[in-house]
């Protein structure tokens, strides 16, 4: 299922994407895509209905209607830092020994096609195309074998971070990650069953139509089910919570000289069988 949440923000509905890429209203059904919603037993009633007994939405989603993030009530907004090599060396930092875990608030959280501000004073606004985990059964101390059974699925996101903040302010990197608009997700919650193998997925950013990030799940460092279970030694997961796994090269700090946005540039993004995002970039005000 390609599970979605449609509307204006702040009053998005529940709905799915139908086979003809049609948005059908869950709204009758459940609350939210959100909480009990994401269970397996939740996932499992939907997945019961016929999408063509519920009412359709008007509107084709991502032009006319908008999609806001695709996860509703988002209590942990978790990011892996430098989990691509390949990321780690146009850093110029150290391959991890063990994953680097760090937040994005979640009033950085918006729709997939949202436009993204600029902080005020910022020179460094970056872009990071990623694969997101939305976690569906809870758990702590998760043991890696079970980890995908915690999976209610995918998701694409922007990690989009403010470099200056991140790694020039001192302290951690929360600084330049959790800006209002830095956590577009979405369009579409696509549930597991529906991916395939999440280690083989290719992702791609582009700014202006020029293609910046071109990369492969296949290349990360620590797994999909390395990460749900070692971010659960640290904390309990929750239905709902969010993981952004990293992003591969090609990001504005790793041009020489570096790249970033200041303002009218478009981003799209995107990662196979997930959907992509389109977003305008505002300057700061």
């Amino acid at each position: 299922m390609k599970l979605l949440r449609h509307g204006a923000p702040g009053a998005e509905k529940p709905g799915l994407l139908d086979a003809d890429g049609r948005v059908r209203d869950l709204s009758g059904v459940v609350p939210d895509i959100a909480g009990e919603t994401l269970h397996p037993e939740g996932l499992a009633r939907l997945a019961a209905l016929d999408p063509s007994d519920l009412p359709l939405v008007d509107g084709t989603p991502q032009e006319g209607l908008r999609l806001g993030p695709c996860v509703g009530g988002i209590g942990k907004f978790i990011c892996i830092g430098l989990n691509y090599a390949d990321h780690a060396e146009e850093a110029g930092m150290p391959i991890p020994a063990e994953p680097i875990i760090f937040n994005k608030w979640t009033s950085a959280i918006q729709g997939p096609d949202d436009p993204i501000q600029i902080p005020r004073g910022s020179t460094k606004t970056d872009w990071e195309v990623e694969l997101g985990v939305v976690i569906g059964k809870p758990g702590a101390y998760i043991d890696k074998a079970d980890a995908m059974d915690h999976v209610a699925g995918f998701c694409v996101i922007n990690d989009v971070s403010e470099r200056e903040y991140q790694l020039e302010l001192g302290g951690s990197w929360d600084k330049g990650k959790g800006c209002d608009t830095f956590g577009p997700i979405g369009p579409w919650l696509v549930t597991r069953d529906e991916v395939g193998d999440v280690n083989a997925l290719d992702m791609w950013l582009d700014v202006d139509g020029e293609r910046m990030q071109a990369g492969s799940t296949s290349t990360l460092i620590f797994d999909v089910p390395h990460l749900v279970s070692y971010c659960s030694r640290f904390m309990s997961l929750q239905a709902g919570d969010v993981i952004s796994t990293g992003t591969p090269p090609g990001v504005g700090m790793g041009f020489k000289p570096p790249r970033f946005l200041s303002g009218g540039e478009t981003i799209t993004l995107g990662i196979a069988g997930l959907g992509q995002q389109t977003a305008k970039v505002l300057p700061a005000q």
